[in-house]
């Protein structure tokens, strides 16, 4: 015990690399030097030098990788050792000898230094002391063996306490995130069981949530905001790696369908009635490659959908809705199952609901998905902030996709005219451009509107279409009301809006914009839309991302025939004429000694 206790006190201030190594290589040698074994592990911490580390980690992954067949589960081996002896078991002397089996007990012991060889692997992981190099090498260690300890099958209870440690670890995710994409993504098998583990933790916060919530009144305000803050960024990292794993493929390569673990080959020699027994997500040994192509979309849809029922911070809600129309939903096994998020996020308002539009597009356009009320929040988001927000390019062509329908209603088509013609007068030149463009397609869509253009009087056109000799008292008496637009900006009903009775007279004010491409590209309405053969659509792509630099870029490219040029008959004697300011003069002092 005294030359044990020596080489513990010693390791830490005496031992070089070379010692080191020496260790390693008996342990190796001979099970004579099995006490090397507890001093190796000593060294796989995160004070230890990394170069220290390393060593002791070849030497321990040597030494576990021929023996890891035989090590017995952990399930087994604590029952082998904790379990309470009854009355069956005296009785059964067999095993009592396996019990007493000193190669059992060995074996034991081994499978615990094995599992604390694996958590002292996991603390180094995820170490804020550890350098990149050292995580990569830990890390390769680990999924090595999740690779070999389940007989040569995917352990997936290692590869969940790796990602565990991820999540829960203070280092930036995006360190294990490139290591992670750039070895181990590639793998089916990987990115399988990286879908179930993320649905696992989801379900775990959920549960915690539910029961912080319930602890509200019991616990104080900084523990609930500790709670919360640990709570989004659980989730932001959640996020992370979903948005990093690459998507399944409606038809996958062979390089595809690549596993880290030589899962095909051993299970073939399994018998069907064994495989009955085991978890499908638990024990890989079910899942050839082509089995896990085809479960693939259900883990990934299981992973998403139970992802987004999370309390999702802002940003993070944001950046989903930005992308989920092209990550998530081409590769859902049902995008239907989306229809309560996207119409929740629809009905907020605001930016969020711009976001969400496309992907809400998509869901009433290739699957079926009915909203009553669609058009109505559509009316609802055009306000001047949405020709200067962010994702405005998307919105304004989804905006004019949702109204290329022939048969939508007159009043409805009227409406968002009206309401594209107000706007122009209050957003930036590049929002009149693509609303003139917008105004375009819809009277060119809609001809039953384009009374829009040039709306007369009651009282102007009943003149027109009365006789010269008609008495005045046979005319239909009706008010002039000259300069009243009976367009109700603030109704939200658009049959109630009045814009059937209004006229575009916006738009003609743009004709005298301060900007020179506005009023040049006003005069496109003047063609006759209501013959389409004549007449093609404009694209809105070209200008739902314009801006002042843009409008600036093409102004400088244009070719200018004539240029207006100021310029003097006779050279002035004075700043002002004197006709401007009579009594007042303006002449140019002379300076003495020059003419």
């Amino acid at each position: 015990m005294a030359s044990i206790l020596s080489k513990n006190q010693k390791k830490k201030q005496d031992y070089t690399l070379k010692e080191l190594k020496s260790l390693g290589s008996d342990l190796l040698s001979s099970r004579a030097h099995i006490n090397n074994l507890p001093l190796l592990l000593s060294f796989i911490s995160p004070e230890s030098p990394p170069q220290f580390v390393v060593e002791s980690l070849l030497s321990l992954q040597s030494f576990f990788t021929p023996l890891l067949s035989q090590l017995p589960s952990t399930s087994s081996s604590s029952s082998s050792t904790k379990r309470p002896r009854s009355e069956e078991d005296d009785d059964d002397t067999s095993n009592k000898k396996t019990d007493e089996d000193p190669e059992v007990i060995f074996n034991a012991w081994l499978r615990s230094k094995f599992d604390e060889f694996v958590q002292l692997l996991l603390d180094v992981l995820v170490s804020q002391q550890s350098e990149d190099t050292l995580r990569d090498i830990v890390l390769g260690t680990l999924m090595e063996f999740v690779k070999l300890l389940n007989a040569g099958r995917f352990h997936s209870s290692i590869f969940h306490r790796i990602l565990n440690a991820i999540i829960h670890s203070a280092v930036d995710i995006d360190v294990f995130l490139d290591i992670l994409t750039s070895k181990y993504f590639k793998y089916i098998d990987v990115r399988y069981f990286t879908y179930i583990s993320m649905e696992k933790f989801v379900k775990t916060l959920e549960a915690s949530s539910v029961v912080s919530a319930d602890r509200t009144v019991i616990e104080h305000s900084e523990t609930e905001n500790e709670s919360k803050d640990s709570l989004e960024l659980s989730i932001r990292k959640i996020y992370q790696v979903l948005s990093r794993i690459p998507p399944p493929q409606k038809q996958a390569e062979k390089s595809d369908h690549e596993m880290w673990s030589g899962s095909d080959e051993s299970s073939s020699s399994e018998k069907p009635k064994d495989k009955k027994k085991k978890n499908k997500d638990q024990d890989s040994s079910l899942l050839s490659p082509t089995t896990i192509a085809k479960r693939m979309k259900l883990k990934f849809t299981k992973a998403w959908i139970s992802f987004l029922r999370l309390p999702l911070p802002l940003d993070v809600y944001k950046e989903v809705l930005a992308s989920i129309h092209q990550t998530v939903i081409p590769h859902l096994s049902n995008p239907a199952m989306l229809c309560d998020f996207l119409t929740k996020s629809y009905d907020i308002g605001g930016v969020v609901s711009v976001m969400a539009l496309s992907s809400l597009f998509i869901l009433m356009t290739e699957h079926g998905l009915e909203y009553p009320n669609f058009y109505e929040k559509l009316y609802a988001l055009l306000v001047p902030s949405v020709f200067v927000a962010k994702h405005r390019a998307r919105f304004l062509q989804l905006l004019d996709a949702c109204l290329r329908s022939s048969l939508l209603p007159a009043y409805l088509a009227a409406s968002f005219t009206k309401k594209l013609s107000r706007l122009s007068l209050s957003v930036p030149p590049s929002g009149s451009l693509v609303i003139t463009a917008l105004i375009y397609n819809l009277l060119r869509r809609h001809p039953t509107i384009n009374h829009l253009v040039h709306q007369e009087t009651v009282e102007t056109a009943n003149e027109a279409n009365s006789e010269a000799d008609e008495p005045n008292e046979c005319r239909p008496k009706t008010n002039k009301n000259l300069g009243i637009d009976y367009f109700n900006n603030q109704e939200s009903d658009l049959k109630k809006t009045g814009a059937m009775r209004s006229s575009l007279w916006e738009i003609d004010t743009l004709r005298h914009h301060y900007c020179p491409p506005v009023s040049r590209f006003v005069s496109s309405l003047e063609t006759d839309l209501t013959i389409r053969a004549k007449t093609t659509e404009m694209k809105i792509e070209d200008f739902s991302s314009g801006s002042y630099a843009t409008i600036f870029g093409d102004e400088i490219r244009r070719r200018v025939k004539q240029v207006p040029l100021a310029f003097y008959k006779a050279v002035p004697t004075s700043l002002f004429e004197d006709s401007d300011f009579p009594g007042w003069t303006f002449n140019i002092p002379q300076e003495e000694g020059k003419c």
